[in-house]
C-alpha cells in the first residue's frame, strides 16, 4: 500500500515512470493451515484484506498430513468458503482459440489444482539410488517435487515460468489503477477524518499478530509432531 501511494504522488507529479524501480508485489502466497476442515475467521480477515491490493494464490501447507481424498475435501471447502466471503484470489486468464493445447491443458490442469497442496523440505534423500528432495518417514518417503505427492511443481512452473507476466499485469492494471483510482477520488471529495487512519492501521496490525501467532502454534505442533516420529523410527530400528 505504501508504494502504491508512492507511486501515485509519482505519477501525478509528471515523473517519467521509466526512472521508478517497480517494487510492487506481484504475487503473495497465503498458506493454509492442513489441520483445520477449511479457513479459519482470521485466515478471511487476512485475505479480504490483501485481495485488492495483490494477487493471492491460496495454498495448504505440510500437505503430507493428509490422505489424498482429504486433500481433494480441504481444497473443495476452501474453494466454497472463498466464494461464500467473496475473498478475490488470482484467477487463471481464458486462453484463446488459437493457443497452443499443451498450453490450454496446463492451465486447465492450474485451475483445478487451486488450491495448491505442497510440501517443504530442504533436504535430500536417496531412493532407489536417486537423490530427491523430501521428508523421511518410517512407511516411506514424501518427494516435494512428485506430482503424486505434491502440487510444488505446478505452483513453480505457474510462478516462474508460465503466468508471472499475467501476475505482473493484473497488479498494474487492475490493483494498482483501482488503488490510483481510489485515491485520486478521495484528493477531489472532502478529506478523510484524522481519526479513520489510526483505527484502519490497528485493525490491521491487529490481524497481522493474529496471523503470526497461529503460525508459531503450527510450527510448534509439527516440532512435536517430528519429535514423536523420531522416537518412533527410533523404536523400530532398535
Amino acid at each position: 500500500k505504501q508504494w502504491y501511494q508512492r507511486r501515485v504522488r509519482e505519477d501525478e507529479s509528471g515523473l517519467n515512470r521509466r526512472n521508478i524501480v517497480d517494487n510492487r508485489v506481484h504475487c503473495c502466497l497465503y498458506f493454509i493451515s492442513p489441520y483445520g476442515r477449511g479457513l479459519k475467521p482470521i485466515d478471511i480477515k487476512f485475505m479480504r484484506s490483501l485481495h485488492d491490493k495483490v494477487n493471492i494464490v491460496p495454498v495448504i501447507a505440510k500437505a503430507d498430513t493428509l490422505t489424498k481424498s482429504e486433500i481433494r475435501s480441504l481444497k473443495a471447502r476452501i474453494l466454497e468458503e472463498i466464494e461464500e466471503a467473496s475473498i478475490r484470489i488470482y484467477q487463471f486468464p481464458e486462453c484463446d482459440s488459437d493457443e497452443d493445447e499443451d498450453f490450454v491443458e496446463m492451465n486447465k490442469d492450474l485451475k483445478e489444482s487451486l488450491p495448491f497442496a505442497v510440501i517443504g523440505s530442504n533436504t535430500f534423500i536417496v531412493k532407489e539410488g536417486n537423490r530427491v528432495i523430501g521428508r523421511q518417514y518410517p512407511w516411506g518417503v514424501v518427494e516435494v517435487e512428485n506430482p503424486e505427492h505434491s502440487d510444488f511443481g505446478k505452483l513453480r512452473n505457474m510462478l516462474i515460468r508460465t503466468h508471472m507476466q499475467d501476475l505482473k499485469e493484473v497488479t498494474r492494471d487492475v490493483h494498482y489503477e483501482n488503488f490510483r483510482s481510489q485515491k485520486l477520488s478521495y484528493s477531489t471529495n472532502t478529506s478523510v477524518s484524522e481519526t479513520t487512519g489510526p483505527k484502519i492501521v490497528d485493525e490491521t496490525d491487529k490481524i497481522i499478530r493474529e496471523k503470526d501467532e497461529e503460525l508459531k502454534r503450527m510450527q510448534r505442533m509439527v516440532e512435536q509432531l517430528t519429535k514423536q516420529q523420531n522416537m518412533l523410527a527410533a523404536m523400530q530400528k532398535q
